[in-house]
């Protein structure tokens, strides 16, 4: 297969990592959203790398090659994202442990059983296992729309605004990922390898790059709208920043 896909999202991840960090908000109240963002395509980077490179290629006797470096990225780069969700959904408060352990544990289950589906070999296992995955992401998805999402529709707000619309994005983007699986060489074989890829590059700069700079002007406005003047710790103890 042409790696020419893998060198551009190599490229594209990587530069997209360092605008991300030079543009993103050092505030310190919301800083760690910035490192949230630029970290992701950085780590995507990495796994272009070892694409490019054929690290970590699995070829199984049907002759599909599975890219565990991808599921590798994926292993870190999605808890990264949900981890600066939830945060954002608790409205920034230490509040979010129960919420967040059990979806990053969904999470790492989801993207498990993908790697073991790619990596299956007869119909009826690899279809068992991409079920079991996609009911991990059912999971992961209801507790983004339903207890976190009605924790932060209660305490209301521009914050409220900004998960509903980075929760939207996120959601749309991670449903199409199961959709390429499905119809690529590692599930029905209706288009090619090299179709695929191109296909999940497309979402993995939506996901990790558009999704960050989008997700990075929601939360600064909501530090704008919130804070005249002070920080976001400040107006969440209801207090004067530096009292």
């Amino acid at each position: 297969m042409d790696t020419t896909v893998f060198l551009v999202g190599f490229v594209i991840m990587s530069l997209s990592s360092l605008a991300l960090y030079a543009k993103g908000s050092k505030d310190p109240e919301i800083r760690h959203h910035t490192y949230f963002h630029a970290v992701v395509p950085f780590i995507a980077a990495t796994a272009y790398l070892a694409m490019w490179f054929g690290v970590g290629d699995v070829t199984k006797p049907d002759g599909v090659t599975t890219l565990s470096a991808r599921y590798v990225d994926w292993s870190i780069t999605t808890p990264i994202l949900l981890a600066g969700l939830i945060t954002l959904g608790m409205h920034e408060r230490g509040r979010s442990t129960g919420f967040m352990v059990s979806t990053l544990v969904l999470d790492a289950l989801m993207i498990v059983t993908g790697l073991i589906s790619s990596l299956s070999t007869t119909p009826g296992t690899k279809l068992a296992w991409f079920m079991w995955s996609c009911t991990a992401f059912a999971g992961v998805l209801y507790n983004l729309w339903v207890p976190v999402r009605a924790i932060s529709t209660a305490e209301g707000g521009p914050m409220t605004k900004a998960y509903t619309k980075n929760l939207t994005f996120l959601s749309v983007v991670w449903f199409l990922y199961p959709i390429v699986f499905a119809i690529g060489p590692e599930g029905v074989k209706s288009i090619t390898a090299i179709a695929t890829a191109w296909a999940i590059l497309v979402l993995d700069v939506i996901a990790k790059v558009v999704y960050a700079f989008t997700s990075a002007t929601n939360i600064e406005k909501v530090q704008r709208e919130r804070s005249g003047g002070r920080s976001i710790g400040a107006i969440m103890k209801g207090v004067p920043q530096g009292l």
